[in-house]
């Protein structure tokens, strides 16, 4: 191999890649530590290795067919440096860990040309590595919790088990059992998601089905994971609560995952044996080609004496350049508001009486804010009201206020409305949630230096405007919860809570930073 591309132009390769390292620091430590911290992440580490092995095996196809670097992956690579810059200012390490991606493929096409398409899988099976963002991940692992919850609760009863599910609790009498998210299937479903995708890239055979094999996944870690919840349901009937806790819980986990990795396996089985008669064995290799000496000897003939690629040049100083500038404008000292005073707000809004709460360390260190406000209020003859304040002098860092649609699910609760709506001028998300006989009424909205912001969308691009504009990126959370009853309309809630939050908006405009230049 050292033969067929010669050193100067793999240094210089390495240099490229060193910089796109340097460039994407921050996002790229950022999957690390969900590798280490989330268990659905946990086969991250694999990942690289099996891209790296496919490369390893396609290195002669590579060597073969190169003639010469390619000005196309040039403007693949701008869109990246530049998806990557708002990534790293608007606080959103997801831009950065894709534009790392599609900086690799801007710099295989920039140094391979045509042979550059030997890359592409081994590029898009690191995709498979980068964890979902926040918000998405628990929309879906809400999602996977009811549904697992309410397939897991058809297994039961098929037992001939009384069994009774509210949200994603499972009332089975004795014994009452949460679905939470550790249950909801995602720790299957990203694991087996990459392996189906593997063996698809292994599988020798038609588009058609290898599409089969890896969309199965889906179905799939769905029914398995709700066949757990109805098996630990059922050995909880029999023997216990402690059937669903510890040691045992973590085996059965095991067990399902192995079982989907036999059930792809049975598929390719059954997809082979039905159309060409052929076993599992006879499918599975990574499609290579040994070239012939005589390739290898052409393409050695063609290495010697060639010049330092030009658009090899130019991928390296822009990445370079553009790493340095991202490093520059993230030591820049922020603009951090330094009269923010959460504590000043007034115990009294109007004719409500407050009394203040507290979050617990442990809550606060996952959270990581700044500064923080929870007061319930209350008046006479009517239900409380909860108002919450959660500050962040920067989110530079990643570091941004949990959407209550994100942290709502869980517990029971389940969003059953939620659509946009404004009081006065002000832009609010108005949820209905609900969990049993309770329902609660939900209001929040993000104070973005000054501007209200119902929109989470809306509110990143903010952030990157600001930040340009002002070097800032401080923001707040702010929400508003009240119960209503079936004794109570759902407009008396609503009515409640737009009074309280007429009276309260200018008190808060009064405690956090206002807009512009401070």
């Amino acid at each position: 191999m050292n033969q067929l591309i010669r050193w100067p132009s793999m240094l210089l390769f390495g240099f490229g890649l060193l910089a796109a390292f340097f460039l994407s620091f921050g996002g790229l430590s950022e999957v690390v530590e969900r590798w280490i911290k989330q268990e659905e992440y946990s086969h991250g580490f694999l990942i690289p290795l099996v891209s790296l092995y496919i490369l390893w095996e396609k290195r002669l196809m590579i060597a073969v067919e190169y003639r010469s670097g390619s000005w196309l992956g040039v403007p693949v690579i701008l869109v990246a440096l530049l998806v990557a810059f708002i990534g790293e200012i608007s606080a959103l390490y997801i831009l950065v860990q894709y534009a790392f991606l599609l900086l690799l493929a801007g710099f295989a096409i920039t140094a391979l040309g045509r042979a550059a398409r030997h890359t592409f899988i081994p590029i898009v099976l690191l995709a498979f590595a980068i964890p979902l963002p926040y918000f998405l991940e628990a929309v879906l692992t809400a999602r996977l919790q009811l549904l697992s919850s309410e397939i897991g609760v058809m297994f039961i009863q098929w037992m001939g088990i009384p069994v009774y599910l509210s949200g994603n609790v499972i009332d089975l009498g004795a014994y009452k059992l949460q679905v939470v998210e550790a249950c909801s299937g995602l720790s299957y479903l990203f694991p087996l998601s990459c392996l189906g995708f593997i063996a698809a890239y292994f599988y020798q055979a038609p588009l058609w089905k290898r599409a089969v094999l890896f969309l199965s996944t889906v179905p799939i870690t769905i029914l398995m994971n709700s066949f757990r919840i109805a098996v630990t349901g059922w050995l909880v009937d029999r023997w216990g609560i402690a059937m669903a806790e510890g040691f045992l819980h973590d085996f059965e986990g095991w067990i399902i995952f192995v079982a989907c990795a036999g059930i792809l396996a049975l598929e390719i089985e059954l997809l082979e044996r039905i159309t060409r008669r052929r076993g599992l064995m006879d499918v599975f290799g990574l499609n290579v080609q040994i070239p012939s000496d005589e390739a290898l000897q052409q393409a050695r003939q063609r290495q010697s004496g060639r010049a330092l690629p030009l658009p090899m040049l130019l991928m390296v100083s822009l990445t370079f350049v553009a790493a340095l500038g991202v490093q520059a404008f993230d030591r820049r000292a922020e603009a951090a508001p330094v009269d923010v005073h959460l504590a000043a707000f007034p115990d009294r809004i109007g004719d409500w009486r407050g009394v203040y709460g507290n979050i617990e360390t442990r809550v606060m260190q996952v959270l990581q804010l700044t500064d923080y406000l929870m007061i319930n209020y209350e008046r006479d003859n009517e239900p409380m009201i909860n108002f919450y304040v959660a500050y962040y002098a920067s989110q530079r860092k990643g570091v941004s206020p949990h959407s209550p649609r994100v942290c709502i699910p869980g517990g029971g609760w389940e969003i059953a409305d939620i659509r946009r709506t404004h009081i006065d001028d002000i832009p609010v998300n108005r949820v209905v949630i609900r969990r049993g006989l309770e329902s609660q009424l939900v209001y929040y909205w993000f104070q973005e230096r000054g501007e209200p912001i119902a929109n989470e969308y809306l509110k990143k691009w903010k952030l990157l405007e600001d930040a340009l504009k002002y070097n800032r990126t401080d923001g707040a959370l702010v929400r508003v919860v009240t119960p209503f009853h079936s004794s109570e309309p759902e407009e008396v809630a609503e009515q409640r809570l737009i009074e309280f939050v007429r009276a309260a908006y200018p008190e808060l405009t009064r405690v956090l930073p206002e807009k512009g230049e401070l």
